[in-house]
């Protein structure tokens, strides 16, 4: 069974303090509870020295165990309240999936 890898990179806005950052990715860590198919979630700060982020400033993974699990979560009322809830904090993202 191929399992989905769902990865997303953002550019938040400059006068984003890092609480709030902290609070948006407390609830996007919350979904793995809320909605079935997750069985990972992971995020955080750039920290790499290769200067290649092209000024995206954080990411996540999330990891489902298949793709009717992803496609269950890009619609789900959760995944959408979270998703409203980070939109306006953010200059740029980047979402890309793939299996593996």
């Amino acid at each position: 069974m191929l399992q989905i890898q769902h990865m997303a990179l953002l550019k938040f806005k400059p006068e984003i303090t890092a609480e709030k950052i902290e609070e948006l990715f407390n609830q996007l860590a919350e979904l793995k509870e809320l909605i079935p198919g997750i069985t990972y979630f992971s995020g955080g700060y750039d920290s790499s020295n290769e200067g290649l982020n092209k000024e995206f400033t954080h990411g996540f993974l999330t990891i489902f165990d298949s793709i009717e699990a992803r496609d269950t979560y890009l619609p789900h009322p959760e995944h959408e309240r979270v998703k409203a809830e980070l939109l306006p904090y953010i200059n740029d993202i980047i979402v890309f999936d793939f299996a593996a």
